[in-house]
């Protein structure tokens, strides 16, 4: 009896009229999962335009670790392929391409890594791993304030947060974190950019690719499904609420770390210190970013709980959801410390929002934020790589 691998192996050599060598070096189970889709991919060839993974797999004849590395993150999981393949589940081929490079992305996220056994611990506890963090940061920050103010308390300035924690204190837990967090992305995409230039050519990217990629990624093209519109819904229709929810998560994050920036310029360069008016521009970027965040978030954790049940890897929810959850805190608790101009609940908000922070930032280089660096180095490595001769992106020539 044939096994699913040999009549793999017979449809891509009835398509493409030659036949298709095993992997000369054992892969995992995820990669291997991926290489076998790829092939049969590849002799159909019916999902070529949907976004830029397929025109990728074209320029190759093999898989190797690399190559299904840079694939995956090239991937999108906008679930286009999946609802258009005469070959998904419940045929025999059992082709499910978002899910199987979803699996390889959770890898990437470990495999890359840095150091690589937080990712591993993230990877397989995220939701619990960014509530401890939120929760045993907030009460540790909690702890230091009442045991810095001791008999202060109830006479502390409770419109300025330097009266709860020096400035100079808060600039010596947070700068640590940030230059970790900076060396670990760095370090993280360094090996991933390494591996996959060898599956894509040696040339450096030029201006040009990384304009290109750029765009594309800030734009969110490959979440048009292909054709321009949307991702599939669990129903197997077309919508384009999860560009749109991960538009507003990202910039409402870029908007609020652009009001701390504008703000450190005020503090370092200017003079002016916190508390800022209501219609300063720290104030102003910090408001609309909290509030697009937090809106985008909740799209996003609803679509989540209701995609198709093919569409990605079941076991990345609960990481999910953690990255979800620290960012949809982080929003809210900055927006509830916002509006609690001397209120006496102003120096408990001040913890959570400052222990959510740092969980957020802890977290940042074993997670969906790592992903979306991973992603950005692929699609330049894609625009690189398509305008090299088409020899040159075959893996093993």
């Amino acid at each position: 009896m044939q096994t699913l691998e040999d009549l793999t192996r017979e449809a891509i050599t009835l398509a493409n009229g030659h036949s298709v060598p095993a992997q000369a070096a054992p892969l995992s189970d995820s990669v291997l999962e991926v290489s076998r889709q790829m092939m049969i991919c590849n002799g159909c060839r019916y999902c070529e335009g949907f976004c830029a993974v397929f025109p990728a797999m074209t320029r190759r004849l093999e898989f190797g670790a690399s190559d299904i590395h840079y694939l995956a993150n090239l991937c999108h999981n906008c679930g286009a392929c999946l609802h258009a393949c005469q070959y998904a589940p419940p045929h025999e081929f059992m082709i499910n391409v978002p899910r199987a490079m979803a699996e390889v992305r959770k890898d990437t996220y470990t495999a890359y890594a840095w150091p690589s056994r937080f990712g591993v611990l993230y990877k397989n506890n995220g939701l619990w791993i960014a509530i401890a963090l939120a929760i045993g940061l907030t009460l540790f920050l909690q702890m230091t304030a009442n045991f810095l103010n001791g008999a202060n308390a109830l006479t502390l300035d409770l419109s300025n947060f330097y009266s709860i924690y020096p400035h100079n204190m808060l600039v010596s837990i947070f700068l640590p974190i940030f230059a970790f967090v900076m060396l670990s992305l760095s370090l993280g995409v360094k090996s991933f950019l390494t591996d996959i230039q060898q599956a894509t050519g040696a040339q450096g990217a030029s201006p040009v690719a990384v304009a290109n990629a750029s765009h594309d990624a800030l734009k969110l093209k490959y979440l048009d499904g292909g054709h321009g519109e949307g991702c599939n819904n669990e129903d197997d229709a077309f919508s384009k609420l999860r560009k749109y929810f991960h538009h507003l998560t990202f910039y409402g994050f870029m908007l609020c770390l652009a009001a701390t920036s504008v703000a450190t310029l005020y503090h370092y360069i200017f003079g002016w210190q916190a508390p800022y008016v209501w219609t300063s521009l720290p104030k102003l970027l910090g408001i609309s970013g909290g509030l697009s965040l937090s809106a985008g978030c909740v799209g996003l954790f609803v679509l989540n709980m209701r995609r198709h049940e093919l569409h990605g890897d079941p076991t990345q929810k609960q990481m999910d959801i953690g990255f979800i959850f620290l960012l949809f805190l982080t929003s809210t608790t900055g927006l509830l410390l916002a509006s609690s101009h001397e209120s006496s609940s102003m120096p408990l908000l001040l913890s959570l929002h400052l222990g959510a922070v740092m969980a957020l930032f802890l977290t940042l280089p074993y997670g969906k934020f790592a992903h979306g660096i991973f992603r950005l180095a692929a699609l330049i490595r894609f625009e690189t790589e398509k305008r090299l001769p088409s020899n040159i992106g075959l893996s093993g020539e």
